[in-house]
């Protein structure tokens, strides 16, 4: 089972395997699912499974994924689980040099490009969900007056928050509380800007 922290991703390397589009689609769905196989996670991006094979190993390699206790009889079949409940990554880790600097940007943009695809694809999708779902998903902006001090104590607080729920949505689904349960989003940028 996956350890109960995010890990901090500081190094070069392990920033650049996991800012690879595909690598980073099946890090996030193997994030979802807790556990799958390299053919499961294939059908789900459309790939051969001999390259999203190859992809899991360089994951595994890193760190960021681990071999899991098999799902199924099926001895052949190669288990993965996260290696941790997520991963961080912080601008100031990546500061103390260019090439740094400008790999950490990269990554932040496609991570970025991908959390709006996936809201992309809820608003395309947003009439095959429920009212009750469509009211329930929030879509809101505040443009607030903050030091940077207060941003970073309102980030460790919805940071705080959203463990909270995710904590509660597992101790319901490990009690066997399934029902009208649904993977969720939740995506929260704050940034300082200026007009």
């Amino acid at each position: 089972m996956a350890r109960d922290e995010n890990r901090s991703i500081t190094d070069l390397g392990t920033l650049k395997a996991l800012a690879h589009p595909l690598r980073m689609r099946l890090y996030r769905l193997l994030c979802v699912a807790r556990t799958a196989t390299a053919s499961q996670l294939a059908e789900q991006v459309d790939e051969a499974v001999s390259l999203v094979s190859y992809h899991l190993r360089k994951l595994g390699e890193h760190g960021l994924i681990e071999e899991a206790e098999p799902g199924s009889g099926d001895g052949r079949e190669r288990w993965w689980q996260p290696a941790s409940d997520g991963v961080s990554i912080r601008d100031r880790d990546f500061r103390d040099a260019p090439e740094r600097a400008a790999a950490h940007l990269a990554a932040t943009r496609l991570f970025h490009e991908q959390r709006a695809d996936m809201y992309r694809r809820y608003l395309d999708e947003r009439p095959t969900w429920s009212a009750e779902w469509n009211a329930a998903a929030p879509d809101s902006e505040a443009l607030l007056r903050l030091t940077a001090a207060e941003l970073d104590e309102l980030r460790r607080e919805l940071e705080a928050l959203a463990r909270k729920y995710e904590e509660k949505g597992r101790a319901a689904e490990a009690a066997g509380d399934t029902e009208g349960r649904e993977n969720v989003a939740l995506h929260v940028y704050g940034f300082p800007f200026r007009v």
